[in-house]
């Protein structure tokens, strides 16, 4: 039995062809490769970036006037959303600055924290004590002020009673070594206008003042 062979024309062979500048494909893919070249400069332009800020080189109190002898220059890297809430070198000083709040020795400058004399509601007031005050009063402190009345000539005292609580300390004098029983030692704390009333009758009464420090509020 014969068998015919039938001659088929052999397919083309498919060519590639070279994508040209108006490729769409190739302007997509330089586009992005353009765009993560600039993301990374950025990024890492970004993370070396630095500003200055102020830092207290000590601990600086409410009422306190402010100078560049207070304060040393740090650069940080800090967002702008974290930036503005701190007190920026480059800016300089507001006019006549005075600390409106605490700022702990070595801690970044809060922009709150320094404001006018008149954004001020407490007053400096001096305790004298009976017994020298612990280590941990110092300035910047936070201390609770408690008054013992003196003995009515009874066997004991009245029971002691807490004036105001979490005082800034602005001063602290303690007495001599050879002094400190007989007291001598002094803190002047900053008392909010409210209280102020409380604390002045209690110095103008017969007893003791004590302050008593609030744990982990100041460093020695």
């Amino acid at each position: 039995m014969d068998t015919a062979v039938l001659d088929l024309p052999a397919p083309a062979a498919a060519r590639l062809r070279r994508p040209g500048w108006r490729d769409p494909r190739l302007l997509t893919g330089i586009a992005l490769v353009a765009a993560s070249v600039a993301l990374g400069s950025w990024a890492v332009s970004s993370a070396q970036t630095t500003v200055p800020v102020y830092v207290a080189s000590h601990a600086l109190v409410p009422g306190q006037k402010v100078t560049t002898d207070d304060l040393v220059v740090a650069d940080v890297r800090l967002d702008s959303a974290e930036l503005e809430h701190y007190l920026r070198a480059d800016a300089g000083l507001p006019a006549d600055p005075v600390v409106v709040r605490v700022v702990g020795d070595d801690e970044l400058v809060p922009a709150d924290a320094v404001g006018r004399a008149q954004d001020l509601d407490v007053r400096s007031v001096a305790v004298p004590l009976e017994r020298t005050p612990s280590q941990d009063v110092v300035v910047g402190a936070s201390v609770d002020l408690w008054f013992t009345p003196a003995s009515d000539g009874s066997d004991t005292a009245g029971p002691p009673r807490q004036l105001a609580a979490g005082l800034p300390v602005a001063e602290v004098a303690r007495a001599e070594r050879g002094l400190a029983a007989s007291g001598g030692s002094s803190v002047h704390v900053l008392v909010p206008e409210a209280k102020l009333s409380d604390v002045l009758a209690a110095l103008g009464s017969q007893g003791a003042l004590d302050v008593v420090a609030v744990p982990g509020s100041g460093e020695r």
